[in-house]
């Protein structure tokens, strides 16, 4: 499987806060049946908007990256990338630094800040489009505001997101809401990628989470979103289409044969 939604390099971000927490959660994603890994610590996007702040940020980003290299490099089975999660602070964010961009590809991790949609959300995620960018919005289930009717995930759709479901919320990790929308999203065949969002503490969830796939019938669903959609992102290719996810039979129906 291929994970580029996680916080692994140490001392940048809330995530990895030593190279032995990096290390040990290289290991867990081993465990878990991941060989490659494209770590994505948060930058602010606003910051593309002064070139010597940006610099100075991926000069600390910079720093931890070859701390986690060195850690990597203990981790033979697996391949460790870099790319970044940036947040849309601001009404345009210049994604041109490939340091910004999932292991230099043309996709590029964003997320809305304060977990909220903010105004204008479409027309940020349109820009980036239309300035040659991919975005892929991480974890659309988890922002308090989103329209529970999907309208909001829709739109992304529309005017050029892929989205990124974190594995831990079909497992109801972040609450009920959450894991509501994000096997909704599912069952409408708007997902495009699985990440774990992994902090390098707690319980990783993508091993769990596949488990959970499969024994829904989902198993076709689960290689794309883990491993065929991930490869091709990587390659630079555009995902190809999740078929929709059944949703579950109500238990009364389960119980008469309905």
């Amino acid at each position: 499987m291929i994970d580029f939604h996680n916080h692994l390099i140490p001392g940048v971000d809330d995530g990895a806060a030593s190279p032995d927490e990096s290390a040990a959660a290289l290991a867990v994603f081993r465990e878990q049946g991941v060989r490659t890994v494209v770590a994505t610590p948060h930058v602010n996007g606003a910051l593309t908007a002064s070139p010597a702040a940006l610099e100075t940020r991926l000069a600390e980003v910079d720093a931890g990256w070859a701390a986690l290299q060195e850690v990597a490099a203990r981790e033979p089975a697996l391949r460790v990338l870099r790319g970044a999660e940036v947040m849309l602070d601001a009404p345009k964010v210049d994604a041109s630094d490939p340091r910004l961009r999932l292991a230099g590809t043309r996709f590029v991790l964003v997320e809305f800040p304060f977990m909220n949609v903010p105004p204008n959300a479409p027309l940020a995620v349109f820009d980036l489009k239309m300035a040659g960018w991919r975005p892929v919005l991480a974890h659309p289930e988890r922002y308090g505001n989103a329209a529970p009717d999907l309208a909001d995930a829709q739109e992304w759709k529309r005017v050029g997101a892929l989205l990124q479901v974190n594995a831990g919320s079909l497992l109801g990790r972040y609450g009920e809401r959450p894991q509501r929308l994000a096997w909704a999203l599912l069952e409408h065949g708007l997902v495009d990628y699985l990440g774990s969002d992994y902090h390098a503490r707690g319980r990783c969830a993508v091993a769990d989470c596949r488990a959970e796939l499969e024994r829904r019938g989902a198993g076709e669903q689960a290689e794309l979103l883990m491993e065929t959609n991930p490869a091709r992102l990587l390659n630079g290719d555009d995902p190809l289409p999740v078929p929709p996810i059944a949703a579950p039979r109500p238990f009364w129906r389960r119980l008469f044969g309905g």
